[in-house]
């Protein structure tokens, strides 16, 4: 698990962008209006924009480029013009603390 912030420095209905390493693509951890922290791939599945930029409204993100929406719990488009899911990867509070679980990334089958 890697740490991210502490729990008071993600406000309600905000974001952040995380770089994990050269090997993982950019997170965006949220912290939804449900009280929950989500965290999902940063690159837009539709075009290439920054979902931590986004809009967060309840359990979900609106993509600032095209306001494609996106189900932070489970990274599923909820309206055009998006149609694919964006990844999530897991994300843990312990003792007041965010750590976000990248999820492992899927090997290309040949």
């Amino acid at each position: 698990m890697i740490p991210v912030c502490r729990i008071e420095d993600l406000p309600m209905g905000e974001s952040l962008r995380i770089t994990v390493d050269e090997h993982t693509p950019v997170i965006a951890v949220f912290h939804a209006e449900d009280g929950e922290f989500y965290a999902t791939d940063d690159l837009c599945s539709h075009q290439d924009a920054s979902l931590s930029e986004g809009f967060v409204a309840g359990c979900h993100v609106e993509c600032p480029l095209h306001a494609a929406l996106f189900d932070l719990r489970t990274g599923a488009p909820a309206c055009l013009p998006a149609r694919r899911p964006v990844r999530t990867h897991g994300v843990t509070v312990l003792d007041g603390m965010v750590h976000l679980r990248p999820a492992v990334r899927e090997e290309a089958v040949a």
